[in-house]
This record gives C-alpha cells, structure tokens and sequence, in this order.
C-alpha cells in the first residue's frame, strides 16, 4: 500500500514566539479528553476481517486487529508486530516462519497463542467470503502452529508474501468469539490492536479508545476517536462546515478539495500523491454483453479521460492509462499506447466485426454516492453519444453494490482500488488473476503465468519486464478501463496535531498518530 511521495502542505503552523505571545507555549492546566471526531464517507462492510476488502473496513481494521507484520508509514518492507520475528526459511520462498509475541492478550483479556493465529487464517479461507480477502492468498496450501512458531506453507513461489501478512488479511482473531464457518454479526469486536471499540453504530458512528494492552510495533496508542460515517461527500462538506468534525478523510466533494487553501489559518491541508486509481470494469462472463473482447476494445477507443479529470474531478485526479500507476515498478502506458485518443470511428469497425446488434444494450452501475454522479454522467454520456450503446444507469448502495457485481449483475461498472501493500502484485492477482476481487470472470492462462512469474523474486526490480508485459496483456484483452490515479488529502482543524500523519495515501488510518495541541 505504499511507494507514495507525500508531498505536504501547511502540515504545521509556524510559532513565532514575540512578547506577549509566548503564553501560547506554556503548558495549559485544562487537558482536552474528549475524542477526536473524524469524518469520512467511506463504509464498513463488515467488522469481522474475514468478510470485506475495501478501504472503509480496512482502514478500521488496522486500529483495532493485529498482524504479525506492519508497515512503517512510507515504508516498503515489513516489520514484526504481533510477531517476535518472521521470515523464509530456506531459498525456495515457499515456506515463511514466523515467532508470536509472548505477551499479546485479546480486548477481552484472553492470552493470544500461535494456534490462534493458525485459526484466523484457515477461517478466512474456509468462509471465502465474496467480498472477502481470501483472494489475496490463493498460493497459501497449509498453516502449521507449534508452540509460539507458525508455519506458512505456499504451493508456489511468493516473494509478497510477508508483504500480504501485515494487511487487514492477516488479522488475528479469538476463536472464541469468530465462528470458524461463518461470520461474526453482533457488531462487536475483539482484537489486539491499538484501540478497543467502545461503541458501533453501522454506517453512523464507531468510538475507539485506546487499548492499554495493545503490545506490537507502535510506542503510543494515541487518543480516543470518534469515527463519523456520512452518506456522501455533500453530508461530509456539510459536517465540516457547520464544525461537526475535527477531521475529513475520504472524502470532500472535488469541488471543494480544489478550491482548498493551504494557507487558511482555520485548517490544516495535507495533500499527498497517492495509488489509489479507478477502473471501469466489463463483466466477461459467457453470454454477457461484454464477453466478446472486441466490444471492450470498443469501449476503450471511446472512453475519454479528459473530461473526467477537468469536470468531475476538478483537477484533483490524474489521467491513468494502465492497471499499474504511477510510482510503481514497472509502470507503462499500455492504453495510451494502443488507444491514444477517443475514435468513435474505430470503435464502430470493432463492433461491427463483433457482428453485434446496435447501439447495445448494457447495464451500467456504480456506487451510490454523490461524489460518483458526475462521473458516471459524463461515462453514461460518452457510451452513448454516438449511438453505439444504451446504457441503464444503477446507483447502488455500497454493500449491495459488491455483492451485485460480484454475482455478475452488472454489464458494466467503476471500482475505486488502493494498494493493499507497496508492491505492484497488488495490483494484478487481486484485479486480474484467477478468481480475482473484481468477480468479472477475467481468467487467462497467460495472465496466471506473468503473475506468478512476478513472485518469483525477492529482489522486486527484476520483476519490471513481467509486470509491463502483463499491463500490455490487459491493454489487449481489456477486462477493466483503467481511469484514473488520485490524489489523497485530509483536512484538520489547528487544533488537532499529527493529521498530516493519518494517512500516507493507502486509505488505512494511523489513528494513534492523532492528539489535542
């Protein structure tokens, strides 16, 4: 989830310290308790680690459950947190070890052992929930436990391994609590991370204070947070403007992130490159619409970016013109390479060597969220210009949302992704490869094989060659639309200090970087 350049802006207020104004450096007797109230429009799926992939759950998830590996903020190696030590043993890379603390107990008191981590993964593997992380591991044959070791055996080579280990994945959970066969629901969670949860209200509020107990990497758990959830980007703008919020992450209309001022004494702006992209996805399954490679080479002679980063975006995302951005190994332009600019003409010849009835009839679906109507406007607009598609417009509800593409209801839709780790792996097996996250029905034999191809090393620059040849392959075979690559920004009040540490542009939150000044 890394390999970000931040780039901050105004991430601390200069103190001048003249005459009567040193009284401000002075310890205060009055000591601000009250939790730091965070807003964002993202959502939980779902509190149980086994049941959702995406940013809004992760991001909780890394505050209150542990891994056995974490990262660094920036960093592209992983190191120990709930593990003592971890690493291949032997050459092969195909057996990773890893020593448990001695000294981690559960939110409810009960003293973590290396079977419960054994337990937490074959769970995970054993409910595959659709919208679920077990797609991060489809090389992981056996977990062993003995004593405080835990053994992970992989049917193939897989240098990203330990890299996969310290995501939201890897989270450890109590047996006791976590059905082995079936998701958690009672909204209740017991980990070992930095914070406990106090109290959850879905898709309105979470409170998280500190867990005294937590042991692992971190040297401070931080202060307690309130964690806001709101139905959209216009609520969002609307909480932080009435100063119902102390801090925005994810996200403020476009409008309003382009027309932020750094140097506004009221806030505090940090903007930060970031991985984090957009793809238009063609469900290809046997008699779809878009199963026929040749129409979603059509689709992308027809796809305009342009209007999406000036008008939807308002310059706050980027043109991208292939499944890996910017800032990662390997990085190349397939889709302009191939189609450089929109040709309506050309898209009409593909179709009609298609032998396809026209304009198509195709289903069009997007998340449920006013920050995605301008964009989906415009897509619907540039699909049906001339004539080649009719296009049925769904907004969806977020959970329903993933769980009707996943069951292939739609012809067509946009997924936002982050990287779960700073490797370009992130970007292929879970979005390309066999029984990927996107549920569209992409598999090919030749994909499989640059993926696996790309394991092979642990040294990651003698991947780049593999990785351009598998972008290539998706510019040829277009299971999805590569859009855009965005920016990441979170705006705070003065009053709060280490906002500019809360995210490195992966999504997740470093919550315990958060403190009153």
């Amino acid at each position: 989830m890394r390999f970000i350049r931040l780039r901050i802006l105004a991430i601390l207020a200069v103190l001048v310290v003249v005459g009567a104004g040193a009284w401000q450096l002075l310890p205060s007797d009055e000591v601000n308790e009250s939790p730091i109230r965070l807003g964002t429009s993202d959502e939980v799926t779902s509190l149980d680690p086994a049941g959702a992939y995406d940013a809004g759950s992760w991001a909780i998830y890394s505050n209150l459950y542990q891994s056995l590996m974490t990262f660094r903020p920036g960093a592209v190696v992983p190191e120990p947190d709930a593990a003592e030590s971890c690493g291949f043993i032997g050459q092969k890379l195909q057996t990773y070890q890893c020593r448990l603390r001695d000294d981690l107990t559960f939110s409810n008191g009960r003293k973590i052992t290396a079977s419960d981590v054994e337990y937490s993964f074959e769970r995970m593997l054993r409910i595959k929930a659709d919208v679920g992380p077990s797609v991060l591991f489809p090389g992981l044959d056996t977990i062993v436990s003995e004593g405080r070791t835990i053994t992970f055996n992989l049917s193939a080579r897989d240098a990203t391994f330990p890299q996969k280990l310290a995501t939201g994945a890897g989270s450890i959970v109590d047996p006791d609590q976590y059905p082995k066969d079936r998701l958690r629901t009672d909204d209740q969670v017991d980990g070992s991370g930095p914070y406990t949860l106090k109290s959850y209200e879905p898709g309105v509020a979470a409170e998280l204070v500190p867990n005294p107990a937590y042991r692992g990497a971190l040297k401070k758990t931080g202060v307690a947070v309130g964690i806001r959830y709101f139905d959209g980007s216009e609520a969002l703008q609307a909480a932080w403007a009435a100063g119902d919020v102390d801090v925005t992450h994810r996200q403020l209309p476009a409008e309003q992130l382009a027309e932020l001022d750094p140097g506004a004494g009221e806030q505090r702006v940090t903007e930060a490159d970031s991985a984090e992209i957009r793809n238009l996805v063609f469900n290809v399954r046997d008699g779809a619409p878009l199963a026929d490679r040749k129409v979603r080479q059509a689709v992308a002679w027809i796809i305009d970016r342009g209007p999406l980063v000036t008008k939807a975006y308002r310059n706050t995302v980027e043109p991208l013109y292939s499944l890996i951005p910017q800032g990662y190994i390997g990085h190349s332009t397939p889709f302009f390479d191939s189609y450089p600019q929109s040709d309506p003409k050309r898209a009409r010849a593909l179709m009609e060597e298609a032998g396809v009835d026209l304009p198509m009839r195709i289903t069009f679906a997007h998340r449920d969220d006013d920050a995605n109507k301008e964009e989906s406007a415009e897509l619907v607009r540039q699909l049906e210009k001339d004539g080649l598609f009719e296009v049925t417009e769904k907004a969806v509800e977020w959970q329903a949302f993933q769980k009707g593409y996943a069951a292939g209801k739609y012809d067509v839709y946009t997924i936002g992704w982050l990287p779960d780790f700073p490797d370009p792996d992130t970007f292929s097996q879970p979005l390309v490869g066999r029984e990927n996250s996107l549920h569209n029905g992409y598999t090919s034999e030749r994909m499989d094989a640059l993926i696996a191809a790309t394991q092979q090393y642990s040294d990651r620059g003698r991947t780049s060659a593999d990785f351009k040849e598998l972008q290539q392959l998706v510019g040829e075979d277009v299971p999805l639309i590569p859009l855009w690559q965005k920016k990441d920004y979170v705006v705070s009040k003065q009053s709060v200090s280490g906002s500019q540490y809360l995210s490195d542009g992966t999504g997740i939150w470093r919550l315990w970087e958060l403190s009153w000044i």
